[in-house]
């Protein structure tokens, strides 16, 4: 056992302060000026080899690898001045103090406002079983979000959560820990202070938190991580948002990746289809037939891995990488038909391989798999279907035969888009077995979350490399720190309940907060009996938010869940998805903002709101985007919802108009129809006024903007083609749009790229309850009125005040270069005239 308990030595060598304690040396680093770096060596040659960092301020091995996803920055500027009893460390923004006997670390902002402490004794610690053990203070009513993927509320207060990647499918929605992904790193936010600091240690074993629930009279309130192996490596940064965390944890982690349009379609999806005896292709065509009949919108099929079953001497196998000839006759054609419909087809790739496939000798004599831990044979675990071998990612060799194959068996038939699949490597009991670690070698123990990250690598260098242009749209359900900055991922094989319906939007919001913006969970559930109509329409009205809408199902009833499965209430589920798709240019927006900024799609209350503590354990209702706060019904056979309304801010029913004051809570009446949806004032949402049923094929042709402007707001609408990688060389299109509140509203927008806009109409929704307009303008060209609202409808532009929204509708065609609106709330004195 290993204790940091004072410290016997402090240097400067080069941009790190060398901490000598009486155990093991620590090194702190300011990386940027609200990140530190602090790096406990229990492994004491500090070597430097991240697949994780797409930002660093120092040489790593795997530079070369990484290649231009990654930038060097020069570490921020910092003085240290050594005394007797501590040393003190002052950046721009933060200031480090290094306390000497008894040693801890704590961080400050300069305003002396204590961000983080080490607990005396306890900080620093390689216990007798070799894990490596950092403790920190915290008072007893911090709040603590992200952890990446879990289960349970939103604040993990008083929680474990343990991180070490499962197959756990039909996982309890409250209890289960762990799940599929590996994202050490979450974000305090303290009670009383109201500020925010993230925590990510850069570490890939499996590890877990205590946060708070240990209690020992001999210290103060803490909370511990604890991991299997490697360096205590923390990344400590600062806010004071929570949003400020995130941007920053984002630029260390990267920022999510930016899908083609489809991404956000409906996602069709169940074993059912790929699992029948033959003709599996026909069957698919037939679902998207019925779609069309009841006019479901729908954009892509994620297709599960019954296409690879193969007869082996075990029996009817999956044998990943290879084609049911039965079941598709034709993969080629089958794209080529899917491609007509305007169809993204995700074929499920696995990364293990049994024993009993037909090519695993081949596989075997490239050298693809991670090996034993006590020769040179390939490790054997336990897999879907019998006994079976892993890829080794870690192995340049290996990516290159995955690569080649992966392009000729799947990407050659005709898609750019995959879904890896069962990538925690979860069936390797021996974590000792070896990896090639990129020529340094490793154990699965440690590389084993990081997997799933390499796999999506290889599979964005094949997509890119294969079909020229095309934009990767990547599907992963397990995942490191960084799996954003490649693919789209959702929450595993959630179970048919509404105790998943529910508890399943904090665990989506935790992602969020922890930097994939893009992801969502099965709509209907997973695994279970098929979900009953009302729980069904729920779930798929929630799920219209979610950044990733997809219906996929193995209903143990023999059911299969689909869009039209209840007639009575097929209209209900036809119309939340075509409410979707009018959010497009809203989600689609917020998709380029994730990309550029990593600021969530989906919004914890307690991140948007962080003024008002009342928001901070909020795990059901959440803010899609700056403007949307989603409050959807997740309870069997409600007739009210109770919405709790941030305070200093006032809302709008999205369907009545009605305004609401924040700062209390409101009951909404509701029947089965019932989305509640509240617009904040300040808020802009772009809708499209067409409705679209296939975003490959059709485009935003009228654009309807949904303002409040009670304050002042602003939202960039963003545009590009959506399907190819154009937008990386500057062919987009950002309309900023800024509202000024006040007598004279005004909507100025402005342009900035080379991108043409489809949208030929334009159709502004002025939320303003008090009065109607006295008059409104287009630059200086005052619009005709119309008082009639059928007049109004046939004419190409004008205005008109609706009684029934409340709202002021401006109609005119979609300029192609600056313009402003302004819209006059000034008092028509007709008695005075």
């Amino acid at each position: 056992m290993r204790l940091c308990t004072r410290v016997e030595r402090i240097e400067r060598v080069g941009d790190w302060i060398c901490v000598g304690t009486n155990s093991i040396e620590i090194r702190v680093l300011l990386v940027t000026d609200d990140v530190v770096r602090i790096r406990a060596g229990f492994d004491p040659d500090f070597t430097e080899e991240s697949y994780t960092l797409v930002t660093t301020a120092w040489p790593d091995r795997l530079d070369e690898f990484m290649g231009d996803q990654r930038t060097r920055l020069r570490p921020a500027a910092a003085d240290l001045a050594d005394g007797p009893v501590k040393a003190v460390v002052t950046g721009r923004r933060l200031r480090i103090e290094i306390e000497k006997d008894p040693f801890r670390i704590c961080v400050y902002d300069l305003d002396g406002t204590l961000l983080h402490a080490d607990v005396v004794d306890l900080g620093y610690l390689e216990d007798s079983n070799r894990r490596r053990i950092h403790t920190s203070e915290i008072a007893g009513d911090d709040r603590f979000y992200g952890f990446g993927e879990t289960t349970g509320p939103l604040n993990k207060s008083q929680k474990l959560v343990t991180m070490s990647p499962k197959d756990a499918m039909g996982y309890d929605p409250r209890e289960t820990d762990p799940l599929y992904k590996h994202i050490p790193f979450y974000i305090k936010l303290g009670r009383a202070t109201r500020q925010a600091v993230g925590y990510f240690y850069h570490n890939t074993y499996d590890c877990d938190f205590d946060m708070g629930r240990e209690k020992s009279n001999y210290w103060p309130a803490h909370s511990r991580y604890r991991t299997d192996g490697g360096d205590i490596d923390l990344f400590l940064i600062a806010g004071p948002a929570i949003r400020d965390v995130v941007q920053r944890y984002t630029a260390l982690t990267g920022r999510s990746a930016m899908l083609p349009k489809t991404a956000l379609g409906y996602l069709g999806s169940s074993m059912y289809y790929p699992e029948l005896s033959s003709d599996c292709d026909k069957a698919i065509a037939e679902f998207m037939d019925i779609a069309q009949e009841q006019d479901i919108p729908m954009d892509g099929f994620q297709l599960s891995s019954g296409y690879t079953q193969q007869e082996t001497s075990a029996g009817l196998k999956r044998c990943v990488l290879t084609w049911n000839e039965q079941r598709f006759p034709d993969p080629a054609g089958f794209f080529s038909d899917m491609a007509r419909r305007g169809v993204t087809v995700s074929p499920n790739v696995k990364p293990g391989v049994l024993t009993v496939h037909p090519d695993v000798e081949e596989l075997r004599a490239e050298g693809v798999f991670v090996r034993n831990s006590n020769g040179d044979d390939w490790a054997v675990g336990t897999w879907w279907g019998g006994k079976g071998h892993f890829v080794d990612f870690t192995n340049p060799e290996a990516r290159a035969v995955w690569k080649h194959r992966l392009t000729r068996d799947v990407l050659d038939m005709g898609t750019t888009s995959v879904w890896n699949d069962n990538c925690e490597y979860d069936g390797l009991v021996d974590k000792d077995a070896r990896c090639a670690f990129d020529g340094n070698g490793g154990t699965i123990g440690r590389l084993k979350a990081v997997m799933p990250n390499l796999m999506c690598h290889v599979t964005q260098e094949a997509i890119t490399e294969a079909a020229d242009d095309a934009r990767p749209f990547i599907v992963c359900r397990s995942g490191h720190a960084g799996i954003q900055r490649y693919a789209q991922t959702w929450a595993g094989d959630n179970s048919t309940s509404w105790d998943s319906l529910a508890h399943n939007v904090a665990t989506m919001l935790g992602m969020s907060l922890s930097g994939v913006a893009n992801q969502g969970t099965d709509i209907g559930g997973f695994y279970g009996p098929a979900p009953e109509a009302e729980l069904l329409v729920r779930w798929v009205q929630h799920g219209a938010f979610q950044p990733r809408f997809s219906i996929h199902s193995v209903n143990t009833d023999n059911t299969v869940t689909e869009p039209w499965m209840y007639g009575e209430v097929a209209h209900l589920v036809r119309d939340a998805i075509q409410f979707r798709y009018r959010l497009f240019p809203y989600l689609y927006s917020l998709m380029a903002r994730a990309h550029g900024t990593g600021l969530p799609i989906t919004e914890p209350m307690c991140s948007a709101f962080q003024h008002d503590p009342a928001c901070d354990e909020e795990g059901v209702d959440f803010m899609l985007g700056d403007a949307l706060l989603v409050a959807n019904v997740v309870e069997r056979g409600a007739s009210t919802r109770r919405v709790y309304l941030p305070e200093g801010e006032t809302f709008y029913d999205f369907a009545t108009r009605e305004a609401c004051a924040g700062g209390q809570a409101v009951d909404i009446p509701v029947d089965l129809s019932s989305t509640p949806l509240f617009i904040r004032g300040g808020g802009i949402v772009p809708l499209a006024s067409n409705q679209m049923r296939n975003l490959a094929q059709e485009d935003v042709m009228g654009l309807r903007l949904v303002c409040a402007p009670d304050r002042d707001g602003r939202f960039t609408l963003y545009e590009d083609d959506g399907v190819s990688r154009k937008h990386e060389n500057g062919e987009s299109l950002r309309t900023e749009i800024t509202m000024t509140a006040g007598e004279h509203t005004v909507l100025d927008f402005a342009r900035q790229g080379d991108f043409r806009s489809p949208v030929r109409d334009l159709l502004v929704d002025v939320v303003h309850p008090e009065k109607a307009p006295f008059w409104v303008s287009v630059g200086d060209t005052v619009l005709p009125h119309h008082l009639n609202a059928e007049r109004f409808e046939r004419a190409e532009t004008g205005w008109h005040y609706s009684q029934s929204l409340k709202s002021v509708l401006i109609k005119l065609p979609y300029p192609s270069g600056d313009f402003r609106i302004t819209v006059s709330f000034e008092q028509f004195d007709m008695i005075g005239i």
